[in-house]
């Protein structure tokens, strides 16, 4: 048992202070590169025997080292593919300490009473990448040989830690393959998926592209039908989660400045992931499923969620007939074009008969919100706010639009959940994050009952009411219980 001294923080002053767990939905380690890689190398070659380990290593696909990933950017092929600023020096040098605890579990679990965090969620930093493949036998690989490195390398530590594990996307055959995997032989409890899955496109169809390509979302026009992962999550107990960027993907990406990039980078991928299940009726036809979407902030799920009502309101199956061109009243637009219009319209009435009297030309399903069934405005609310979460970061005020019910439509407060984003290059000193979320509270930008339900209900609600014995075994599972059998209502 590891002997801890006091902790002597701010943060572990604010935990004290509100006097309920703080659970970190989203922190982060960093792997240890060598280490990793050879990891990944024997793990494979087990799997796949020598072919899949030659396969893998002529990939291209590796982790992202952000103090290597520069090397070659002045080859003439980065200008001619656009290819975007990678993410580049994104973890702490100066403060060895900090940099020690993000690769070094016992380390770190030593440490979470001065950070101020009872329970941490924790996903890794440089294997994400490993989610962006395309070969779906090879990602399931490297996915399969991540889990079960990190599963053993953090089991000592599951009464203060969770580590996510890495589900490959690219079929729904993989992803559950890989999920079943994690959950019944590993024992992992929450699952990571890519915003999206890459789909090379014919070369034909974007003539002169080198790597022509789209992103599927899994919902909305997706290859596949993905409803079999979704039954699985709901069935396992399991709550994806996503943390992907369009950084690299975007037309406007730069290719010298990473800034660029990485601005809105996640939070654009996280709003196209949210319409493709909202509006392809993922969540109605799931309504037990919970669906996170990590430090992209909250801010534009605001947004998407204001835009989502207003277009149903005018554009919803009993509306949408009043755009409808078949509809017009040909007789009486005339009328109008004749009393009004000027000589150049009046002496062209018939043509312009012919023009407003055209057939419209209709799609395959005038009602684009079919999928979802809503019948009602209130309908909205509880298939969007009522099942997705969102990871805020500590410095980020726009996280208290998410409850201002007198703002958002339909009164709805969304839910935000706190994540230290500890180990990134924007945490510089990880006892932070807690005292900087707290501010919002001195502030009076929030109330105490808001930020209980970002540091503590929200990050349980959205494990918890999928998975009732998500922390049993922890630090919090006593102060978890009693919020579940209270329905998650405030106490």
């Amino acid at each position: 048992m590891t002997t801890r001294t006091p902790a002597s923080t701010r943060a572990a002053e604010v935990r004290a202070e509100v006097g309920h767990p703080i659970v970190d939905a989203d922190g982060h380690f960093v792997e240890i590169g060598p280490l990793l890689n050879d990891e990944v190398l024997t793990s494979i070659e087990e799997l796949g025997g020598p072919a899949l380990r030659d396969r893998f290593l002529a990939s291209g696909l590796a982790p992202t080292d952000t103090s290597s990933i520069l090397a070659n950017r002045d080859d003439v092929t980065v200008r001619d593919q656009w290819r975007a600023m990678p993410s580049w020096w994104g973890w702490p040098t100066r403060n060895v300490r900090d940099r020690a605890t993000s690769h070094l579990p016992r380390l770190l679990d030593e440490r979470l009473d001065e950070f101020g965090i009872d329970f941490t969620v924790l996903y890794p930093s440089m294997s994400l990448s490993y989610l962006d493949g395309v070969d779906a036998e090879l990602a399931s690989a490297v996915c399969r040989s991540v889990n079960r490195y990190h599963a053993r390398l953090f089991a000592p530590y599951a009464d203060r830690m969770a580590v996510g594990a890495l589900i490959p996307m690219q079929t729904p055959e993989h992803a559950v393959d890989e999920l079943l995997f994690a959950v019944r032989e590993l024992g992992l409890k929450t699952a990571l998926i890519a915003g999206h899955a890459r789909r090379p496109l014919a070369p034909a169809v974007l003539a002169g592209s080198t790597f022509p390509y789209r992103l599927d979302t899994y919902g909305i026009d997706s290859d596949y039908d993905y409803d079999v992962f979704w039954a699985t999550c709901v069935e396992l107990g399991v709550a994806p989660v996503s943390h992907s960027a369009v950084q690299y993907h975007r037309v406007t990406r730069s290719i010298s400045n990473y800034v660029f990039n990485h601005i809105s980078g996640l939070s654009q991928s996280h709003e196209a992931l949210a319409k493709s299940l909202f509006l392809g009726g993922v969540t109605r036809r799931f309504p037990e499923l919970r669906v996170g979407f990590l430090e992209g902030g909250v801010a534009w799920a605001c947004s998407l969620f204001a835009d989502l009502v207003g277009h149903w309101e005018k554009r919803n199956a009993d509306r949408i007939g009043d755009l409808d061109p078949d509809n017009l009243d040909v007789d009486e637009m005339v009328r109008y074009l004749g009393e009004y219009g000027d000589e150049t319209v009046t002496a062209n009435l018939d043509r312009l008969r012919e023009y407003f009297g055209r057939p419209g030309a209709r799609p395959a399903q005038t009602d684009e919100f079919a999928a979802c069934k809503i019948d009602r405005a209130d309908d909205l609310r509880a298939l969007f706010a009522d099942r997705f979460y969102f990871g805020c970061e500590a410095d980020d005020p726009l996280l208290t639009w998410a409850f201002r019910d007198d703002v958002n439509p339909l009164g709805a407060r969304l839910r935000p959940v706190f994540g230290s984003d500890i180990a990134h290059w924007d945490v510089p000193d990880m006892t932070e994050p807690v005292a900087e979320a707290y501010e919002l509270v001195e502030r009076g930008l929030i109330g105490p009952r808001e930020f209980r339900e970002l540091t503590f209900l929200n990050p349980v609600r959205l494990h918890a009411e999928m998975n009732p014995r998500f922390f049993e075994g922890t630090r919090v599972e006593a102060a978890v219980a009693e919020v579940v059998a209270a329905g998650f209502e405030e106490t």
